[in-house]
């Protein structure tokens, strides 16, 4: 069944209600004596009334969102519950502060609101309270992993190791290059990347150890945006104990695989775990930042040497870095982490992984090369070397027959503003209903869409801008553009979309 149709009528009635709402509000207004002029501009007027033309670009974006197939690995479609919390009254209120210790008044339910957040942030990872705490304030994962290094080792020019930006890591990492540190991680802190093996594609764990015996690191962050396997949370304890250094996850890309016990959950060895909450999660876009507690280590005497992490974290977020939380995301997140503990949800990750698979499995089949050879998760990395095509002209030929992804390196890559590779996920596809027999068909329509973009290579020559226009204008690849874009939107339609 298609979903156009009935959108259509969705909104023509909700539109004909609003008006219906609008002129009984003016009538009224008129008959109690009230200038209509006025009223007319009242912060109760709906977005389609009070602004016809942001109203008809977020409609755009929704049609946008249902007509395409969404594989970018770290985008999803949260819940209604949690767009309900993102546009409720409590985007309204400044709470500065922790639950209890504000720096407002008028706070008792918001604190009560944020004491239930963190609660269900604890139970959705099994995490023990006496044992684990959790900051859910941070704006968003960036923000959460900068929080995260100044807690732990301040504002000194401390030591961090993550895995480089071209090998899969992420920018708030410590990505810099020859010329310039880029990156907040970089600048503030001092700052060493590991890397893989450039012939599998791995996380190489001798050469991270080499290299953390003799640059001694504060933390070591186990953490990717773009590796398509599990990573070995023991070794990588293992390694920072040996340098004595903090051991910190960040898991956002896969907190929803660890919340259903899919795949290897970090907790059990790391100091400080970072997330968002949107990706696998399914909730608002934010962070979160969860602490050790209790007992860190024993000393030669024998004496108990506890974590001191839960204050150094919660000063970091504010007045370190933040203002005023969002409850309004924090109200979302809670409700992200409710539905996070259901055996529903649970059986949708273990559908992300298999949809995954068989993603990478489909295009192995029509002779497209996955770095790793596969995924243990929610992405994968299309390898676009042999055939000689960029990941930016990749992006921009699925995007224009509304397969959306992302241009990314992939293991070797010299440069990360023009990699040779594209990162697709099935977070989002998944959640919209489809199974193996539907991601196959998804990987016959992106293998048409690069067979197009290959054409129109020959037509353009190497030069981006040529291929964009090639694409668009060009005769021989318009009408082909046009029956690709009708062939993705009709199998997309068929499908279920939250929240819309």
């Amino acid at each position: 069944m298609h979903l156009r149709p009935i959108l259509r009528s969705l909104i023509s009635a909700q539109r004909l209600s609003f008006r219906n709402k609008f002129v009984t509000m003016s009538t009224k207004a008129e008959q109690n004596g009230i200038d209509v002029k006025v009223n007319e501009s009242n912060l109760s007027l709906p977005l389609e009334i009070s602004d016809p033309e942001l109203y008809a670009l977020v409609n755009q974006e929704a049609r946008r969102q249902i007509k395409g197939l969404e594989l970018i690995a770290s985008e999803n479609f949260t819940s209604v519950s949690v767009l309900q919390c993102l546009g409720s009254c409590l985007t309204n209120k400044y709470s500065e502060g922790l639950p209890g210790a504000r720096y407002y008044g008028g706070n008792q339910i918001i604190d009560q609101i944020e004491v239930l957040c963190q609660k269900r942030c604890l139970e959705t990872f099994s995490l023990d309270p006496n044992l684990w705490g959790v900051n859910v304030q941070p704006y968003s994962g960036s923000p959460a992993n900068v929080e995260a290094y100044t807690a732990l080792i301040g504002g000194s020019r401390g030591r961090i190791m993550g895995l480089d930006l071209p090998d899969g890591g992420h920018i708030s990492h410590g990505l810099m290059t020859q010329k310039k540190r880029l990156s907040a991680a970089s600048i503030f802190f001092e700052t060493l990347p590991y890397h893989v093996d450039m012939e599998t594609g791995l996380i190489d764990y001798d050469e991270l150890e080499k290299s953390a015996k003799n640059f001694k690191p504060d933390i070591i962050i186990a953490g990717v945006t773009s590796y398509p396997r599990t990573l070995d949370y023991k070794r990588f304890k293992e390694i920072a104990k040996a340098s004595d250094s903090y051991l910190m996850a960040d898991m956002s890309h896969i907190s929803g695989l660890v919340a259903a016990g899919v795949i290897p959950s970090p907790f059990e060895y790391c100091d400080v775990v970072t997330s968002t909450t949107h990706k696998t999660l399914r909730g608002p876009r934010a962070g979160v930042i969860f602490y050790r507690k209790g007992v860190k280590s024993v000393s030669k005497s024998g004496e108990n040497i506890m974590y001191d992490l839960e204050d150094r974290v919660n000063a970091a977020v504010f007045p370190g870095f933040q203002g005023g939380p969002h409850n309004n995301v924090i109200g979302g997140i809670a409700a992200a982490m409710r539905l996070a503990t259901t055996q529903e949800f649970k059986d949708y990750q273990k559908q992300v992984l298999s949809n995954c698979k068989q993603l990478a499995e489909s295009l192995k089949q029509l002779g497209y090369k996955i770095s790793t050879n596969g995924t243990d998760v929610h992405m994968l990395l299309v390898d676009l070397r042999p055939i000689n095509l960029t990941g930016s002209k990749a992006e921009f030929t699925l995007q224009t027959v509304e397969i959306v992804c992302n241009k990314n390196t992939v293991p070797g890559d010299k440069s990360a503003m023009n990699p040779y590779g594209i990162r697709l996920g099935t977070p989002a596809l998944t959640t919209r209903g489809m199974k193996e027999h539907d991601i196959i068909l998804v990987a016959e329509l992106v293998h048409k869409g690069l067979t197009l973009a290959l054409d129109a290579q020959k037509v353009s020559g190497p030069k981006l801008v040529n291929f964009k226009s090639t694409l668009t204008t060009d005769p021989l690849f318009v009408d082909r553009v046009k029956a690709l874009t009708k062939e993705v939107e009709d199998f997309a339609e068929k499908f279920y979309m939250p929240g819309l």
